[in-house]
């Protein structure tokens, strides 16, 4: 990607964040009279469109999510499973040896590649003393200074693959015994050229952030699989997420211009009409960060990557490559997820420069009702590994008020790819191995 490029990025953030100025501006500055029924109206298309997202869920154990046999070894594909890992010390033994000691699936069948990518901790001599003991670990070794990140890592990775599905990992995650062989089966029922696995917190007792990130993790798969089920759009979340390497080659692989390489592949494989699924159980487990400034660092990486992808391939997802559902449901979580923080933001600052009210928290309150809903049902549904040991609606409501982090990192991170340049940087998330 061109130098070129990243100033279109830059000015595209800026038109966003002027957009998002002016619609909070304007009706402070004109007082339209009948603006409030407007901002009513919308609140309650994004009721009922979210409402309906969440529900497909009831269905779901007996649907996509059921799988009615499973998969015999003769059927199983050659499966690489790629782990990129950057000064992983604390968790990279403990993820090699449950890989090989503690998953079903043929040994002539599956491929373990870790990428040492430039670490500067013990990781590589962990690396070196795992591949001595297990003869099929294969290790690959990038300098510090290779580019790219984790996609950088990811690509250069695929040269050595022969496999017919990937499975990307991060260096803290854990699977089942049996979620391969159920994975596949799951696969093959769907037909899916992609799926990603319902993420889950080890750590979930830690603290009230990772309790939180918990049920945000469970919130998320429930908006995803309903979203999926209405509209047919999905995304993959970087650890646990399976694809077919034919079908990942196609999209052009790894996006090494983007500091969220699965948010930016998830919207190539809706161009190109492949199908994302998404299996709640058996989830990939993983840490959940344990300090604020931990969790501020990784949501601005989140904000920014997220917002990349739409400035990158917005204009194409307003062309026929995608049905008109899809472009509603596109257009709808870009405007909760994205807009809607930076426009409240504008509209609390307005409303005090003018001695006014806010005039979209109907809008807010919605989408923080929504959020409650799914927080709830999703702490609430049958899982193998719970998503809290004990939910109750306290804490559905302290995880909704957590929420609103994303209204102060949203317009932060807007205005910052705004104004600076960007420079692609990999910040990894560090895994403490507790």
């Amino acid at each position: 990607m061109s130098k070129g490029f990243y100033k279109n990025r830059r000015l595209k953030s800026f038109i966003f964040l002027s957009a998002c100025f002016l619609v909070a501006f304007i009706p402070h500055a004109n007082n339209f009279e009948n603006f409030f029924y407007i901002i009513f109206t919308l609140s309650f298309v994004i009721v009922f469109y979210g409402l309906i997202v969440i529900s497909r869920n009831f269905k779901r154990n007996n649907v996509l999510n059921a799988v009615s046999r499973r998969i015999s070894n003769k059927e199983l594909p050659v499966l690489d499973i790629l782990v990129a890992a950057r000064d992983e010390e604390n968790v990279i033994s403990r993820l090699v040896e449950r890989l090989f000691i503690s998953l079903d699936y043929p040994t002539n069948k599956l491929n373990i590649y870790i990428i040492d990518d430039g670490s500067s901790d013990k990781t590589p001599l962990i690396l070196d003393r795992l591949s001595r003991q297990y003869d099929k670990l294969k290790v690959i070794s990038r300098s510090p200074n290779a580019g790219g990140g984790k996609s950088g890592a990811l690509n250069y990775a695929l040269k050595f693959t022969h496999g017919e599905w990937l499975l990307v990992l991060d260096a803290d995650a854990e699977l089942k015994q049996d979620s391969l062989i159920r994975l596949f089966s799951f696969v093959e029922e769907g037909d899916w050229s992609a799926v990603q696995l319902r993420k889950s917190v080890t750590n979930v007792s830690k603290n009230f952030l990772t309790s939180c990130q918990s049920m945000e993790m469970a919130m998320d798969a429930i908006f995803q699989y309903g979203r999926l089920s209405v509209a047919g759009v999905s995304e993959l979340r970087g650890n646990g997420q399976l694809i077919k390497k034919e079908t990942l080659l196609a999209c052009g692989s790894f996006n090494e211009d983007t500091v969220t390489d699965d948010l930016d592949l998830s919207l190539r494989l809706l161009l190109s009409n492949s199908r994302i699924g998404i299996l709640w159980d058996p989830p990939v487990m993983e840490e959940a960060v344990e300090n604020l400034n931990a969790l501020l660092a990784q949501r601005q990486r989140w904000a920014e990557g997220g917002l990349q992808r739409f400035f990158d391939y917005g204009d194409q997802l307003f062309t026929n490559k995608i049905d008109y559902l899809q472009k509603f449901d596109l257009t709808y979580f870009f405007i909760l997820q994205y807009a809607l923080p930076t426009i409240s933001i504008f509209d609390l600052v307005f409303s005090i420069a003018f001695l006014d009210s806010p005039i979209y928290w109907p809008i807010s309150f919605t989408a923080f009702m929504l959020s409650g809903i799914a927080f709830w049902y999703g702490a609430s549904c049958k899982s193998e590994v719970p998503v809290l040991q004990k939910s109750n609606f306290l804490m559905v409501f302290v995880s909704v008020f957590y929420l609103s982090h994303w209204f102060l990192v949203i317009p932060y991170v807007t205005i910052k790819m705004s104004i600076f340049p960007k420079k692609i940087l990999w910040r990894k998330t560090l895994h403490t191995g507790v």
